[in-house]
């Protein structure tokens, strides 16, 4: 592999099944078998369906997420003149860290490069793996032109994310994995970036099992694979904007292309919104913390994008590593749009004891002050009155609902903020 087919056959395809075993030989003590986990919440969604899904959690993974299976498989194979150049890849956060790592692994050294705006997160994590970090550029592709240009420059060996066929086999090692745990499954759902994930994976378990149903998960503002497929060959999006960072790509591979058009059954897109609840329920839920691309499965899931069938569904957790600020961002956003935590603005005259009636109305409610602001210079606010800002955490929506009945009651107009 890469191979050639002999004179008048038809070219193979560009990744096997026994890649993928190979390569699951080559990782044995090197990669985690992560957890094929059921998750009885998921189970439960469609009271009418006998579904069951189990998490597959590669959010568990050393370097956080699936890629060191790909790297490490990729760079085993490099010779050892190959090995004393090093290796250069291109990256916004998880195919860095699994890189970095591989390359410590092998004995190499690695160099990465990141767009300028990358998590200072994933950043720190991947020069703590022992590479080299480069920020350049605003995106991904100005990193990865930059990053051909270093490889060209120092005869680096470029290790790309996912236009590689030991890159694809690697990945491919998670739907084994499935298989073994799981061997009666009767659906898996995969999030898709640039498609080695998937690829590997599809080429895993339909060459072992045709009947399985293979689904892809893209986020709506970087989907360019559900574009290539409608379009009937390799297109890319004009813009790749998602909080799922690990699968924004704006070009797919060619490669994984061709083995998602031979074995993936079904292709769907999710928004920003649903990926961000999906995080969140994987936070109370299953007390696991989740990156966007890890969650859009999930999300796929509770939207329905995947119905519950009476199925065996599994569900690949692609990584872990989010941004500790965005996480906070989300959960507090999310906390709001459930109704267990309002943002509201009122005002008071200002008096004593005015402030005062409007917090044991809040107890009074059963409910409780996290933050209050008050404001006297407010522009455009009566001398005499005074802006109250709180954040009040509710119950649920039901209760959010209850507490504004109640001050509107007592005669405050109060403006609620999201």
């Amino acid at each position: 592999m890469p191979r050639t087919a002999p004179p008048g056959e038809a070219a193979p395809w560009p990744v096997t099944l026994e890649d993928v075993q190979r390569a699951r030989a080559a990782l044995k003590g090197i990669t985690y078998v992560t957890p094929l986990q059921e998750s009885s919440y998921l189970s439960s969604l469609n009271s009418e369906s006998a579904a069951r899904v189990f998490l597959k959690l590669e959010n568990l993974q050393r370097a956080g997420s699936f890629k060191l299976r790909g790297a490490y498989n990729r760079m085993r194979q490099m010779t050892r003149q190959e090995l004393d150049r090093g290796v250069v890849a291109a990256s916004a956060g998880n195919h860095a860290q699994g890189v970095a790592l591989a390359a410590t692994l092998v004995g190499t050294t690695a160099t990465i490069v990141m767009p300028e705006m990358a998590s200072m997160t994933k950043v720190v994590a991947t020069r703590g793996y022992g590479a080299r970090v480069e920020l350049v550029g605003e995106t991904f592709d100005d990193a990865y032109a930059h990053a051909v240009k270093l490889a060209d420059d120092t005869g680096a060996v470029l290790i790309h994310a996912f236009e590689d066929p030991w890159v694809i086999a690697g990945q491919g090692t998670v739907g084994l994995e499935m298989l073994d745990v799981r061997p009666n499954l009767d659906a898996v759902v995969v999030p898709i970036g640039g498609g080695g994930l998937i690829s590997g994976i599809a080429v895993a378990l339909k060459t072992q099992n045709p009947h399985i149903r293979v689904i892809g998960v893209q986020a709506e503002g970087a989907a360019a694979m559900v574009a290539s497929r409608a379009a009937g060959h390799v297109v890319a999006a004009p813009s790749a904007h998602t909080i799922a960072d690990g699968i924004a790509v704006k070009r797919p591979g060619t490669m994984t292309f061709q083995l998602i058009e031979q074995y993936v059954d079904e292709m769907v897109t999710v928004g920003d919104h649903d990926i961000s609840r999906a995080i969140l329920l994987f936070l109370e839920r299953t007390k696991l913390v989740v990156e966007g691309a890890g969650a859009a499965a999930m999300a796929a899931i509770l939207t329905n994008k995947v119905p519950l069938r009476a199925d065996r569904i599994g569900v690949v957790v692609s990584g872990g590593n989010i941004d500790v600020s965005l996480l906070s961002r989300i959960v507090e956003k999310g906390l709001v749009e459930e109704g267990r935590q309002l943002h509201i603005t009122t005002t008071v005259g200002d008096r004593p004891g005015q402030l005062a009636a409007l917090l044991n109305l809040v107890a009074a409610g059963h409910a409780n002050v996290l933050t209050v602001e008050h404001q006297r210079w407010h522009p455009g606010q009566h001398p005499t009155d005074v802006e109250i800002r709180m954040v009040i955490e509710t119950r649920d929506a039901a209760h959010a609902d209850d507490l504004l009945a109640r001050m509107a009651d007592a005669g405050h107009m109060v403006q609620v903020l999201t």
